[in-house]
């Protein structure tokens, strides 16, 4: 394989068990970066010529290398595959009952630009690498060595693709996949839109959170802002909420939210509004709603890192917006995947909503992704989900 030269002292942070290579760390002298093919492998030596590991390259990133293996000439192959594949696949059967979870999650997994998302016997697989779209019949194959004959769809239509410079496409490549596909998650059954829906069509990485709000559920009447699919309001539902209102903008979503609620047998207690959020939370305020239980669980209101100020001004006004519509005393559920929305911004957020509330506030609990979506502990972007449980009420 070729070689990838760093930079005097640009290793320090590979050898503190970091996997990125950004395009200013490369010395373009000795290895001019612009003429590795996109998805090439590579041994990565440091600037005095010491093997640092093997790298996906793609010279049109700033995060223009990812690491594979702490060790040289070691690429992804179709062993290496399977290895990873296998390892993934213990610890997430070790954490859950069914076989419903993200099986492969990027950086964490030692797969960079891979998402495996599994379905029992339905898999939905995304690539957003182009070194991976290189290996990806090495990587089916791999596949059907660990589990055999499952039901596979490649959904490579991410916004990654465009910037990794690939082609979108939706294909079945093995088996039969259905537009709607059964999981489990928490005990209560659902259908995921792996065809048509948001990313694989389904969120595990709520997992945990959507438990505790099950536990709080019984007996109380909840809102699920940002419902997508249901959820968090179906799971509530199940769990004994008298009533359960979803709010999105998307109709597709909401028909899907009642083909969820009468799967679980609570149709007669889950109710949908089509709208924009923030206008509906307005009208609803106006209308006198109020709730035992508000969850907002919106889209990612910063995607970079520039859009930090607009983003956490987007959470504040979604945050003092649902506590409008909690009965004197109440439970907001908020929830983020902005990477680049700290958690302890977050807190900070939600102390300012029960300020302008005129409410007081306690955090209860907070929550991350689950055990399916692994941190790796020198990669603070593979941590990026959080949710607060904060209860309110007026003070007395």
């Amino acid at each position: 394989m070729p070689d990838l030269i760093l930079k005097a002292k640009s290793d320090r942070r590979l050898r503190q068990g970091h996997l990125w290579i950004y395009s200013n760390e490369v010395d373009v002298n000795k290895s001019p970066l612009q003429l590795f093919p996109s998805g090439e492998q590579v041994n990565v030596l440091d600037a005095k010529g010491k093997a640092l590991g093997t790298a996906i390259i793609n010279p049109k990133q700033l995060i223009c290398g990812r690491l594979v293996s702490r060790k040289a000439d070691e690429p992804l192959n179709l062993e290496r595959f399977v290895g990873r594949l296998r390892a993934a696949l213990f610890s997430r059967e070790q954490l859950f009952e069914d076989h419903c979870y993200r099986w492969v999650y990027g950086d964490s997994d030692g797969l960079p630009g891979l998402v495996i998302d599994r379905f029992d016997q339905v898999i939905v697989v995304q690539v957003s690498n182009a070194g991976i779209e290189l290996l990806l019949e090495e990587l089916l194959a791999a596949i059907n060595q660990v589990v055999p004959d499952l039901n596979i769809l490649v959904k490579n239509d991410g916004k990654m693709r465009a910037i990794e410079g690939l082609d979108e496409y939706v294909r079945v490549v093995q088996g039969d996949v259905p537009k709607l596909v059964p999981l489990k998650e928490n005990g209560v059954s659902f259908l995921a839109p792996v065809w048509d829906g948001q990313k694989t069509g389904w969120f595990y990485d709520h997992r945990l959170n959507r438990r505790r709000v099950q536990k709080l559920a019984n007996g109380k009447r909840v809102l699920d802002i940002f419902s997508y699919i249901g959820g968090w309001g179906v799971q509530a539902a199940a769990a004994g909420a008298t009533e359960v209102v979803c709010i999105d903008a998307s109709a597709q979503a909401l028909d899907l939210v009642h083909q969820q609620a009468q799967l679980n047998g609570v149709g007669d207690k889950v109710h949908t509004l089509k709208g924009d959020a923030f206008a509906a939370m307005k009208q609803m305020h106006e209308d006198g709603e109020r709730f035992d239980i508000v969850i907002i669980d919106p889209p990612a209101f910063i995607a970079r890192r520039k859009d930090i100020k607009a983003g956490e001004l987007g959470y504040q006004r979604a945050n003092q917006l649902a506590m409008r519509l909690l009965k004197p005393e109440g439970i907001l559920v908020s929830a983020s995947c902005s990477m680049h929305l700290e958690r302890t911004r977050l807190t900070q957020l939600l102390q300012e909503a029960c300020r302008k509330n005129g409410r007081m506030g306690q955090v209860l609990e907070q929550g991350g992704q689950g055990g399916d979506h692994p941190v790796h502990p020198a990669i603070p972007e593979t941590d990026y989900l959080k949710s607060v449980v904060l209860r309110t009420w007026y003070e007395v």
